[in-house]
């Protein structure tokens, strides 16, 4: 019997390189769609970010390229972008975050792609939209977390504000465009017409929409936040705390019932029946105190001893962890969200699991990212019906890798 996945049936062509709409990609392929990623003969840069084994594309890129298949066309020849226009006459999405104007250039704008085919919904990602005096400015997602607010507020108030680690602009701008195009492909199959949408997702927005009470504090009490470290500004107590191995461990006790139960374990009756907790607002005001005695507890105690007592206790609470930590944690472990793939080459690489987890028609990761052009033959003959020899001129001329 046929596996069941959410998205069968979907084809998604990608024009997406390095984070943001090949993380769209990768979401989509997870579930089903049959995803078909066209990089440039040299290869999405990605390939070379971060760390791999010696001589071969990064570990990123085979978590990141996973589920889809790779056909290489050269969009700056004529040809290739003719072969690129049949790809998506026959898609139902098509995603891309190359610099805005440049699809267009190439005969592959929204435009002239759905003259084509109008049922398709086509995802543009970038830095800051495409409308507005700011359209055609380049846009990363570094500059998107800094204008878009995350950055101004993420870390200690008497230090430079700092990035979060990862990329988390691309990353949230994926997710937006995942619900768009979901939201899109719904409202399509409901329209008699099945008339597809363009969906504008902007990297700078997509971090502002994240940022909760940011805006609205400000709009309407003229309030700018600040940076407040591993404080949270609007519940108290939530930071980190230190323990006596050296190790840190985060406590978010900001509820009555939540705070209630963390004095109590502590054994600081007083911290309950002092006024200045006994509200949040309160708690927030004398926040440093507060901090103060709750550090002063947990450096009595080791990591595992804290987790486990505050567990016992109903506080929320958990160890800060790294990496290996994380890939060991019994929780991590059996989710199955460590997974391990086979690359073309036969070697495993290990990535995390699908997210989220469906019951009735779940996600699965069927095969590690590949080599540039893998799938080219094999898209080119079963999508476009093309013969091995037009294949082969194709190559000879150097439209397709």
């Amino acid at each position: 019997m046929k596996e069941v996945m959410a998205l069968d049936g979907l084809r998604v062509l990608e024009f997406g390189q390095l984070v943001a709409a090949p993380s769209v990609g990768r979401i989509l392929a997870d579930f089903g769609a049959d995803v078909i990623k066209i990089e440039p003969p040299e290869g999405d840069p990605l390939r070379h970010w971060g760390s791999g084994a010696d001589g071969s594309d990064s570990w990123w890129w085979y978590a990141q390229s996973r589920n889809k298949r790779l056909i290489s066309i050269d969009l700056k020849t004529e040809t290739g972008q003719g072969i690129a226009r049949e790809l998506a006459r026959s898609s139902d999405v098509l995603i891309e975050n190359l610099r805005p104007g440049r699809l267009k250039r190439w005969h592959l704008g929204y435009e002239q792609i759905s003259a084509e085919n109008p049922s398709i919904v086509y995802a543009s990602i970038s830095g800051f939209g495409q409308t507005g005096p700011y359209r055609d400015r380049a846009g990363f997602g570094n500059i998107a977390e800094s204008m878009g607010g995350i950055r101004y507020i993420t870390g200690f108030s008497d230090r430079p504000p700092v990035r979060t680690g990862i990329s988390i602009g691309d990353e949230l701008a994926a997710l937006q465009a995942v619900v768009g195009i979901l939201a899109a492909l719904h409202r399509r199959d409901q329209d008699p017409k099945r008339h597809g949408d363009f969906v504008d997702v902007a990297l700078t927005e997509a971090v502002l929409s994240v940022t909760e009470g940011l805006i609205p504090e400000y709009l309407n009490g003229g309030l700018v936040q600040e940076r407040t470290g591993n404080q949270l500004l609007r519940a108290a107590p939530s930071n980190i705390y230190p323990t006596a191995d050296e190790k840190w461990i985060a406590i978010g006790a900001n509820t009555a019932g939540t705070f209630d139960k963390l004095v109590e374990v502590m054994g600081r009756a007083d911290l309950q029946s002092d006024i200045r907790f006994s509200t949040n607002e309160g708690r927030v005001k004398h926040v440093n105190e507060l901090d103060e005695a709750i550090a002063k507890w947990t450096k009595q105690h080791k990591i595992h001893a804290l987790v486990d007592l505050l567990a016992e206790s109903g506080v929320p609470a958990g160890p800060v962890m790294d990496a290996e930590q994380i890939a060991n944690d019994p929780q991590i472990q059996d989710r199955d969200m460590i997974q391990f793939a086979s690359t073309a080459e036969g070697d495993r690489v290990g990535m995390l699991n699908v997210v989220p987890k469906l019951t009735n028609a779940p996600g699965r990761i069927r095969w590690a990212g590949g080599k540039v052009g893998q799938h080219t033959d094999v898209v080119l003959s079963e999508v476009l019906k093309y013969p091995q020899d037009t294949i082969d001129d194709l190559r000879a001329v150097g439209a397709i890798k």
